[in-house]
């Protein structure tokens, strides 16, 4: 992958790019499937920049109830929040989703003032609060799609956002079906009879984690 199409080195030549991990104190790490990256409790300092595979990002509860509260694919980051603040632990758990390859970078490297003053480490700095803003969205997005008191509510709510950002009615997800129980707060077993339920009603169809909305 290109780090210069990532949203937090966007702008920002290759070249360049090389220079900033020589003072950013990058390490690349590799995780199987189901594998822990970061565990409800700990600190970091280091960011997370997916460069293949996919992280889930989960919070569970004192009874064992997980809720999903995202995803993370390749050239997006994770822990960002949380890196920033020196000593914050983390609220959620960080897992590998399926074989990831994970650079790690450090917070405080980027929010310290290069010595050349070099305006690619500004541009950076720029990206990281951009990430943040973009992180905020996508929470307050989750709060929307399970802001409705029925399963279906939610499904729709979420599948709508799906077409929106694809500009399709049919997609693919990227959660199976107890992530999106997860994803979305309810139980897996009546996700699927609702999911069942609108199938037979003509309002979508589906085949695994591929949707077809029927509009």
């Amino acid at each position: 992958m290109l780090l210069s199409t990532t949203q937090l080195f966007r702008g920002i030549q290759e070249d360049d790019i090389a220079l900033l991990l020589r003072c950013l104190n990058t390490k690349q790490r590799q995780y199987k499937k189901g594998e822990i990256i970061f565990t409800e409790g700990t600190v970091t300092e280091y960011i997370g920049l997916v460069l293949s595979g996919r992280v889930l990002l989960s919070y569970n509860d004192i009874w064992g109830n997980t809720s999903i509260l995202g995803n993370v694919s390749p050239g997006a980051v994770f822990g960002e929040v949380y890196a920033c603040i020196p000593g914050q632990p983390l609220l959620i758990t960080v897992s590998a989703a399926e074989d990831t390859s994970v650079l790690f970078i450090n917070a405080s490297r980027i929010a310290a003032t290069c010595p050349k003053a070099c305006s690619f480490h500004a541009k950076l700095t720029a990206n990281l609060i951009t990430v943040c803003a973009h992180k905020t969205i996508q929470l307050s997005q989750r709060i929307i799609h399970t802001s409705s008191k029925s399963i279906r509510g939610r499904l729709l709510s979420y599948f709508s956002e799906c077409a929106k950002q694809m500009g399709s009615s049919s997609f693919l997800i990227p959660y199976n079906r107890q992530q999106l129980a997860d994803y979305l707060s309810v139980d897996r077993s009546a996700l699927c009879n609702e999911l069942s339920k609108m199938q037979k009603e003509g309002i979508l169809s589906y085949e695994k984690n591929h949707i077809s909305l029927k509009l």
